[in-house]
């Protein structure tokens, strides 16, 4: 199972929307011995997961962890170690993320594929955001 190698550190930022990271943290992917490594550095920006408002039945937990933080990260910065990733890779390895970080938490089958699948039906719009302001 892949898995992340240390603690979620952050600091609000002044408008109390978007926290900065004040570690870095790793992700495995794949398994625990990967090769394929995901590095979020300090300093990163995150808003944690940007969940629909229709979503609100969602569990608090869903929001505040890791796996939307390595989202933003992938979807900032759409490489891994050096490597072009597509939309479709980073949606995919942040299911991966979800389902090894709440490995304990009995919903977490449907709380990620909810969560997948929302970020594949709306994530375009960021992602397309995100490549218009670096280009």
């Amino acid at each position: 199972m892949s898995s992340f190698t240390s603690a979620l550190i952050v600091s609000p930022m002044p408008s109390g929307r978007r926290w900065e990271l004040m570690r870095p943290f790793t992700y495995h992917i794949g398994s625990r011995n990967s090769r394929h490594i995901i590095k979020v550095p300090k300093g990163f920006e995150t808003d944690f997961a940007s969940i629909p408002k229709f979503l609100f039945f969602l569990p608090y937990w869903s929001k505040y962890n890791k796996s939307p933080v390595l989202h933003d990260w992938l979807y900032h910065s759409k490489k891994i170690q050096g490597e072009k990733i597509s939309r479709k890779q980073v949606d995919d390895i942040f299911l991966e993320a979800m389902l090894t970080e709440w490995q304990y938490r009995r919903e977490r089958h449907i709380v990620a594929w909810i969560e997948y699948l929302a970020v594949r039906m709306f994530g375009w719009l960021v992602w397309k955001r995100k490549t218009s302001k670096s280009s």
